[in-house]
């Protein structure tokens, strides 16, 4: 696991950054993204510490299943169900926060 002492994502998910909370239980918590792509834009973050979505699926593959619950629950829940599942993964696909994080966008039409 790696170092999570200044990551971002932990420090919201340990309330020490504000976030706008979508859901949470024991092992997962979500939250809107503040630069959002679609009309609902929220991350899914487990809170134990993996740099990327392999990562997490080689350690956790139960949570990894949970994500794409708590996904899906959120689009039942903002649209009807249709969502878009993005897991960004290395600084070249665009992720900018070594914490893996689901982004879930829904709530209208997405383009290609």
């Amino acid at each position: 696991m790696s170092d999570s002492q200044d990551c971002l994502f932990c420090k919201i998910i340990a309330g020490e950054i504000p976030s706008t909370k979508v859901y949470e239980d024991e092992t997962t918590y979500a939250f809107k993204d503040i630069n959002p792509k679609a009309k609902v834009h929220v991350l899914i973050v487990p809170r134990k510490h993996y740099a990327n979505v392999a990562e997490l699926a080689k350690a956790d593959p139960a949570e990894l299943a949970h994500i794409a619950e708590v996904a899906q629950s959120i689009a039942d829940k903002e649209f009807h169900g249709a969502y878009r599942l993005i897991f960004n993964t290395g600084l070249d696909a665009g992720q900018t926060v070594f914490h893996v994080h689901a982004h879930v966008l829904t709530g209208e039409k997405l383009d290609e």
